[in-house]
């Protein structure tokens, strides 16, 4: 059942390992195709994910007459690239006023909680974008996970993924930095 178009058959007709056997054969192709347009690793897996999920829930639409099943996959790809695209620029605006809001003066605290906020700012600013803007809306911004959901229009286990991959990241660069006691 190696074959494209064993896989294909399989695909078409919902057997249960088709999926899977999909997902080995065509994943590398996608995920090549997601890193190399996106340049992120995280962005690639996600769109790697959601490329299958995609297919797998329209497998009805896929026509074998019309070409490949990794043609059909390719295509997805495309889209979920461009979704992503658009998501990422979508995200740097909502950030660059988020940002704007965080950066306007108020009442700070002693001086050694600037240089936190300082310190803290610049470890933000070297996570990846999506990850970035998740932890500045929950924690600059206030807002629950399910409200960066609904803003972001991403799913909810995305964001609280972002928020722990980002805490994590944070934590242990703070921590080799020495700032956290």
């Amino acid at each position: 059942m190696g074959s494209d178009e064993g896989i294909s058959a399989a695909f078409i007709k919902g057997r249960p390992d088709a999926l899977q056997l999909a997902y080995e054969r065509f994943a590398p192709l996608v995920y090549t195709l997601a890193l190399r347009s996106l340049g992120a690793v995280h962005d690639a897996e996600d769109v790697t994910q959601q490329v299958f999920v995609s297919a797998w829930r329209s497998r009805d639409t896929f026509d074998p007459e019309r070409g490949s099943l990794g043609g059909w996959l390719t295509a997805i790809t495309r889209n979920k690239i461009a979704d992503m695209m658009q998501r990422r620029q979508r995200d740097q605006r909502v950030l660059a006023q988020v940002a704007g809001r965080a950066a306007a003066p108020g009442s700070d605290g002693p001086g050694d909680n600037m240089v936190d906020r300082i310190v803290l700012a610049d470890e933000l600013a070297r996570l990846p974008e999506s990850q970035r803007l998740v932890m500045t809306l929950a924690f600059y911004s206030d807002l629950t996970h399910e409200q960066i959901a609904r803003t972001l229009e991403l799913p909810l286990g995305t964001v609280k993924s972002h928020i722990r991959r980002g805490l994590l990241r944070l934590r242990s660069r703070l921590e080799a930095d020495g700032v956290t006691h």
